[in-house]
């Protein structure tokens, strides 16, 4: 009797090691643009709020540019940038108007350390975007099996898998871009899928959804978008069915069936009389999708959404100082935004009761990247480099203006207590 008593007790120690040692690895990921499942949270380990230059616990120069965010997984990080190829028309001595010569890289680094593990380069190719946008805006996406990158030009839109060590799996080519502002969405990762928003203008985009072991299509749905979106899809679980959400200035909130790309419901809820774009990415969060659309000095709208037996209701809506470029965050029972101008809104989730707004001190330019936090503070950059520490607090509490020296367009990452934020020339570690 002892020793079955034993057993069973080793048999559910046992147990009980591997799902704490499962959960372990799991938050030790980034896997994705905003971590797990695009929420910008990660909840194992306070981040330092003192992130001076002198305090990083290493920083690292990036060859090349882009505006996308690193991804971990383990003890990896992978990055995707662009390098200029110099010509006489784009030389120092003169920069001629018009696409330019990029070749993309991929990178992977010890997050330990910051050392270079490998990179890879791809072929050649010319890219022309708004001016706040990069060649390499898309952030990566990482599974225990592979990491995939994505670009396009006006030509093309590739999107290729490589395995942890760096062999290339497989390469797509997607078609042409239709947009003025050049591409800038990011792949996810989803039960064997590469799930990509390619909403482009002219009604040219589409949904799609690629065989991550193979990048075959498989399943694409079509759209009628008339504006490039950027908002990166995430995964909504409802009534013992998960969706995959997007959102659009035209379709409002689209739920796909992940197994075959089929709409399950779509309902329009932004304002259809002037140009809006999606830019900013959905979250989940209390059963709610919360998502935003907008269009610089147009109307601006954040929504929350609900699906009840199978259609979306809207719960509530902000539309006042409402982010057009940075996603929104829920942290706990509160949902913050914080708009391009530097000025942050704390709602009540349920109910998108208003409890503050405030506009946050230091803020120096437009803030393009999006907030994370670490359960505790809000971490968000502003475009002069100087990354902002809010409390996720239902009171304003601003907490310290680090500055970095560097131009900044990118939404940090956050995993295990460090903090990686990429400047526009560096990319920087901080724990």
């Amino acid at each position: 009797m002892m020793m079955k008593q034993i057993s069973i007790f080793t048999l559910v120690f046992c147990l009980f090691l591997q799902a704490g040692l499962s959960v372990a690895l799991a938050e030790s990921h980034w896997p994705r643009f905003r971590g797990p499942n695009g929420s910008g949270v990660s909840i194992k380990g306070a981040v330092p709020t003192a992130l001076e230059a002198d305090t990083a616990l290493w920083k690292v120069e990036v060859p090349g540019l882009g505006h996308g965010s690193p991804v971990v997984f383990g003890d990896r990080l992978f990055l995707l940038s662009a390098v200029l190829v110099e010509t006489d028309q784009n030389s120092a001595k003169g920069k001629k108007k018009g696409p330019a010569p990029y070749q993309w890289l991929a990178l992977c680094l010890d997050r330990e350390t910051g050392e270079t593990l490998w990179s890879k380069t791809f072929e050649q190719g010319k890219f022309k975007g708004h001016r706040f946008n990069s060649a390499a805006t898309s952030t990566p996406s990482v599974d225990a099996e592979r990491v995939v990158f994505a670009w396009g030009t006006a030509d093309q839109l590739t999107v290729v898998s490589l395995s942890h060590e760096g062999e290339l799996q497989w390469e797509s080519d997607l078609g042409p871009v239709v947009g003025g502002h050049g591409f800038g969405g990011s792949p996810m990762l989803h039960g064997g899928l590469v799930v990509i928003n390619n909403d482009q203008e002219k009604q040219n985009g589409n949904l799609l959804a690629l065989n991550a072991a193979t990048g075959e299509i498989a399943w694409k749905v079509e759209r009628r978008s008339e504006r490039i979106s950027y908002s990166v899809p995430c995964l909504y679980e409802v009534d013992g069915n998960e969706y995959l959400v997007f959102t659009n200035w035209q379709h409002g909130f689209t739920a796909i069936d992940p197994a075959d790309g089929s709409v399950v419901d779509e309902k329009s809820v932004f304002y259809l009389e002037t140009n809006e774009r999606a830019i900013s990415s959905p979250i989940v969060t209390q059963g709610l999708v919360i998502g935003t659309c907008g269009f610089t000095a147009n109307p601006k709208h954040c929504v929350a959404m609900k699906m009840i037996d199978g259609k979306w209701e809207e719960v509530w809506r902000v539309e006042r100082s409402v982010p057009h470029i940075p996603s929104v965050i829920a942290v706990r029972d509160h949902t913050f935004l914080i708009d391009d101008s530097g000025i942050a809104t704390c709602v009540e989730t349920a109910t998108g009761k208003s409890l503050w707004m405030k506009r946050i001190p230091g803020v120096e330019g437009p803030v393009m990247g999006s907030p994370v936090s670490d359960g505790t503070n809000i971490f968000f950059a502003d475009e002069s480099g100087n990354l902002h520490v809010l409390a996720a607090s239902p009171e304003f509490a601003p907490i310290a203006v680090n500055r970095l020296g560097e131009l900044c367009r990118t939404t940090p990452a956050l995993v295990d207590g460090t903090i990686y934020v990429r400047t526009e020339k560096t990319l920087w570690a901080f724990r």
